[in-house]
């Protein structure tokens, strides 16, 4: 990559600024749509509380995260991918069910008392932070196969596969995507990813293919109102409830596809819930926010003061800009169905916090930047005094 650009720190700031208030707005409008998106009056109160202690908790992470300079971060990454992958582990033996109940057939939450978190959330951040401190480290050698690409692919297909296993297909193709984009990022050649992606193209086709549910979503996707009373039923819905909407919404709370209609409004079809409630003017001021919180998130990379704090920015902000562009062609039936929540806004504490300290991160990169623009700007006046 070629080398950062020197800036001034006043125009550092405003970017660091205004990613910060755009997480502030997604957030809050996310605990309002929650509360309102819930089905039953009794179940919204808490619901939002919820969220609202992920937004507590994800908040001070962030702005300790802010703080700290984030190559402090890079010694971390082997041991914080390794608790990962263990957490990983333990939702995959059958002695650990005590701690990792199903869900809806799946054991993807550990259980803490009256706590739960999931670790494949956590995976997103590990497996950024791990890839961008590699592919930092092993420089130009990241364009060859055998020294640069085989070593990723090892860690990403492990971490992937204890995803599947859960089973959570959407999780681990979203992991492979990340630690694609970082390595793309640090110069991989273009060749090598398109073989790749061939070859995962065919493992996820086949999964679907060979898996039930995940058959029916992708034959619910090519025609949603043929199979609107199985797997296409929630699709089917989400788009009603967009169509409801109209241009001005039906107002703040009044929103009919909640009420046994739409099940999952206020996480994974939250997207549909707002453009009920929102109109389309609600649902395009959300994702051009989420465009705006791309370009500030892939220019403080650009501008990171070294090739760790350029993958790691790059790779964080994929995180946020890929899951919401998928949730939201989801809701809009321009893609089978995933299960993957609206960065920011969808009901969960496990991604809304991962998410706030991924924002922590990035926040660090162009405060650092800053910091180094100061400096040299004093060498400057310096010399020439």
């Amino acid at each position: 990559m070629s080398p950062p650009a020197v800036q001034h720190p006043g125009e550092r700031r405003w970017e660091t600024r205004l990613l910060g208030v755009i997480t502030v707005t997604l957030t809050t409008l996310g605990i309002a749509s929650v509360y309102s998106a819930a089905p039953l009056r009794e179940n919204a109160m808490n619901l939002a509380l919820s969220q609202v202690s992920g937004a507590l908790a994800g908040g001070v992470l962030l702005v300790i995260a802010s703080r700290v300079d984030y190559a402090r971060w890079r010694p971390y990454a082997w041991p914080l991918l390794g608790v990962v992958l263990v957490a990983l582990l333990i939702l995959l033996l059958p002695f650990t069910i005590g701690i990792s109940p199903p869900r809806n057939g799946a054991r993807r939450w550990l259980m803490m008392g009256p706590l739960s978190f999931q670790p494949s959330e956590a995976a997103r951040f590990a497996i950024v932070l791990w890839a961008a401190a590699l592919a930092a480290k092993k420089g130009a050698q990241v364009r060859e196969f055998k020294k640069g690409v085989l070593p990723f692919l090892v860690v990403f297909g492990t971490v992937s596969l204890m995803v599947l296993g859960q089973p959570n297909l959407s999780m681990a193709t979203m992991l492979a995507l990340l630690g694609g984009v970082v390595l793309f990022t640090a110069g991989a050649k273009v060749g090598q990813f398109i073989l790749l992606g061939l070859a995962a193209g065919l493992i996820v086709l086949r999964k679907v293919l060979d898996t039930g549910y995940r058959n029916e979503r992708l034959l619910a996707f090519l025609n949603p109102e043929g199979t609107q009373g199985d797997a296409g039923y929630q699709v089917y819905q989400s788009l009603v409830g967009l169509g409801n909407g109209g241009f001005f919404g039906v107002g703040f709370g009044q929103g009919q596809q909640k009420l046994n209609y739409l099940p999952e409004g206020y996480s994974d079809f939250i997207f549909s819930a707002i453009g009920e409630e929102w109109g389309f003017l609600g649902t395009f001021l959300i994702a051009l926010l989420f465009a705006v919180f791309c370009w500030l998130g892939f220019r403080i990379a650009r501008t990171a003061r070294e090739p760790f704090g350029q993958y790691l920015a790059t790779g964080l902000t994929a995180g946020v800009g890929i899951t919401a562009f998928m949730h939201m062609a989801v809701n809009l039936s321009l893609m089978p169905a995933t299960g993957l929540p609206l960065p920011f806004m969808s009901h969960g504490r496990s991604s809304l916090i991962i998410n706030l300290l991924a924002v922590g991160v990035i926040l660090s990169v162009g405060r650092v930047r800053g910091k180094a623009a100061r400096s040299e700007k004093r060498e400057v006046r310096s010399e020439k005094g």
